[in-house]
């Protein structure tokens, strides 16, 4: 019988469990049988004394074997992205599409927001209609039929991650290498892709704060998938302000479908071509340059958008949204505006500060079985670098609660620091991308 004090002690002490303790312990609380309380200890303890690579392997695979693991035969070849979390990531929703229309077969397990940052189920729920979990048969068969799918956890793909991953959530053990690690590259094994591209976020409004831990997260997420016998790379990227302009569940699919169009900011369609080339040079398709070039021609070519809106109809999502999605996503009715009390240029938009206001907003949860609102949302008037006026705005606020806009505008308050020189700053040769690891 296992022994889930003992369990928790051994990892508390430093010490090393087998393999198939490890095993046991996700088997028993995949079950129900381990409450979420002695879960919560051993995953504190592994906070804050790690899992050796033994344990790390075996916790990863352990989590995947949880469920059934998807097949899609030797004739499929698919490739997965993963991002590590971020203030503004709306990336999966155009990458998905546009990594297809390139030729690519992706099949993407994902899920809901996780501390301040968003999730791309989440902002899928957005969509009327359009259904966020598949079964393993029609995961299968809409990834053969048009290339892509994205679905959150279901009851028989790594059911034992979505609990692990919930908890977490609530229980402050969020910012944990090898949990994060164990997390990612699970749910990549029980999707089935045969190589990964990580996009690890590193700065403010990331787990990752500093360059060296984002190095040091992207380097352990590419050596545990190629000890599981995966290609992989991963790209570090800046996400010390938030990516792009808007934040909040709805108002990202807006601006993804903006950047399929060919509008968008610049820096949301910078990553979605980079992360594209990346995948295509793993599926072989040439270089990173070529594979490059060729994701920017599909996504100005309107390919991606076109895939786009094969990808709503499959999972019955309003096809319209991929015209207008405007129309279809209403914005919470009421709007204030955050003004700079001064002139200045702002030296500064601290992500973390964003992503914790938008959750106060009702964008994202407190408590484990919290209902979102997914209307709510900011957009970024100024960013880094720019020049501002006494009065201007700096930040749009779009909510629904007066109680909740109260709570979130300390956070808002605090993200702005304006240098005192009003000036513009050059900041278009600055690339997101800091660095790749093969």
């Amino acid at each position: 019988m296992f022994d889930m004090l003992s369990f928790i002690e051994l990892k508390r002490d430093g010490g090393e469990a087998s393999s198939g303790e490890v095993r046991s312990f996700v088997k028993e609380f995949a079950s129900g049988r381990i409450p979420d309380y002695q879960a919560a200890s051993w995953l504190m303890a592994v906070c804050f004394n790690g899992l050796s690579e033994a344990e790390l392997r075996e916790f990863t695979l352990a989590l995947a074997d949880s469920g059934s693991r998807m097949t899609f035969g030797k004739d499929l070849f698919l490739v997965d992205k993963h991002s590590t979390g971020g203030v503004g990531d709306k990336i999966t929703l155009i990458l998905v599409p546009l990594a297809a229309a390139c030729g690519l077969s992706v099949a993407k397990l994902s899920g809901p927001g996780l501390g301040f940052t968003g999730g791309t189920v989440d902002k899928l729920a957005a969509l009327p209609g359009f259904r966020t979990h598949l079964t393993s048969g029609e995961f299968r068969d809409q990834v053969r039929r048009i290339g892509c799918a994205v679905s959150g956890h279901s009851e028989d793909l790594a059911p034992a991650e979505g609990k692990f991953y919930s908890l977490r959530d609530v229980t402050g053990t969020v910012p944990s290498l090898p949990l994060i690690c164990s997390s990612i590259v699970s749910k990549k094994i029980a999707g089935g892709a045969d190589a990964f591209v990580f996009d690890v976020k590193c700065g403010r409004g990331a787990f990752m704060k500093t360059r060296p831990e984002g190095k040091a997260l992207a380097e352990a997420l590419v050596s545990l998938s190629r000890s599981l016998g995966k290609k992989s790379s991963a790209l570090v990227t800046a996400m010390d302000q938030p990516l792009g302009e808007w934040i909040g569940n709805a108002a990202e699919v807006i601006e993804a479908v903006d950047v399929l169009q060919g509008r968008g900011p610049a820096d949301v369609r910078e990553l979605s071509v980079k992360l594209a080339g990346r995948m295509l040079v793993l599926a072989g398709k040439g270089t990173a340059e070529e594979g490059e070039r060729i994701a920017e021609d599909t996504l100005s070519g309107g390919g991606a958008l076109e895939k786009f809106r094969e990808f709503l109809q499959a999972q019955g999502g309003p096809v319209e949204a991929a015209e207008d999605p405007r129309a279809v996503l209403p914005l919470a009715g009421e709007t204030m505006f955050l003004r700079a009390e001064k002139d200045g240029t702002v030296d500064s938009v601290d992500a973390r500060a964003i992503g914790e206001g938008v959750k106060r907003l009702g964008g994202g949860r407190q408590s484990l079985h919290e209902v979102l609102d997914l209307s709510v949302a900011v957009r970024l008037c100024r960013k880094e670098g720019e020049g501002v006026r006494r009065g201007d705005p700096l930040l749009e606020i779009r909510y629904s609660s007066g109680e909740k806009l109260r709570e979130a505008l300390p956070w808002f308050s605090r993200a702005f620091v304006l240098a005192e020189k009003y000036e513009k700053k050059s900041t278009a040769e600055r690339s997101i991308v800091l660095e790749t690891i093969e």
